[in-house]
């Protein structure tokens, strides 16, 4: 397989990187788990920066298609058990499709400095600032979920706007960026005591975790959200045709 990309073409250069990448985890050579070319040959020789083609990996680390060790390589993921849920929503919207009502019992927004996983996410430098908005949901009977939301700096949140509304709402209709792709990972995880506090819940009782990595029409990554669901409230079902 040839590895070259073409620098006059008006699609992006990362989203030819990402093409070219999924080309070679298709060989059988690295389907074996042979380690990739490494970054800097591999960037030197397709004549890009090593932050476009990070852009590249980041996102297919994040569907579970590579595997980057520190000091290593990287390499592609061995095949897992996943499902691709066809549709998704916002948490409000899911609820007001079943009828659900809920209110927000807590919410709050904090500036905090990205982590080594928000910073791969966001192809950023770590310790960047980026707003992180927490909302703890339920009813009358009390709290069901609690969600954290990280925002990619560039979106231009200032942290004050009236998040009460629903979040997509706010990001397309104030900041003009289009939620076009999600990926998601859900398991389940023994409440922590922070957790179990929140969910008003028993430390050490399940409760399901949903990951959701969101990207714009681009591709580009502008949020990572995180939450905490009573296994008790909660059953997600999936829809698979044959």
């Amino acid at each position: 397989m040839e590895l070259k990309i073409d620098h006059t073409s008006p699609i992006p250069l990362h989203a030819q990187v990402e093409d070219l990448l999924r080309g070679l985890i298709r060989l059988p050579k690295y389907k074996n788990g042979n380690f990739l070319p490494k970054e800097v040959e591999l960037a030197k020789q397709l004549g890009i920066s090593r932050n476009t083609l990070r852009q590249a990996t980041n996102k297919l680390e994040y569907e579970g298609l590579l595997v980057r060790k520190k000091g290593v390589g990287t390499k592609v993921a061995e095949k897992a058990m996943t499902t691709h849920l066809q549709q998704w929503h916002s948490f409000t919207q899911e609820m007001n499709k079943r009828g659900i009502k809920f209110k927000n019992l807590r919410l709050a927004t904090k500036w905090v400095k990205a982590d080594k996983k928000l910073a791969s996410f966001f192809n950023i430098e770590q310790h960047t600032v980026v707003l992180r908005l927490s909302r703890l949901r339920g009813d009358e009977n009390g709290p069901f979920v609690y969600f954290e939301s990280y925002f990619h700096p560039q979106i231009g949140l200032t942290g004050k706007e009236d998040f009460s509304r629903p979040l997509y709402e706010i990001i397309e209709g104030d900041y003009h960026i289009t939620p076009s792709l999600s990926k998601e990972k859900i398991k389940a995880r023994p409440a922590s005591a922070i957790t179990a506090k929140r969910l008003q819940i028993k430390q050490g009782e399940p409760v399901l975790v949903r990951e959701r990595f969101v990207f714009d029409p681009g591709g580009r990554p502008f949020e990572y959200n995180i939450g905490f669901y009573r296994a008790d409230k909660f059953t997600y079902t999936i829809d698979i045709k044959r």
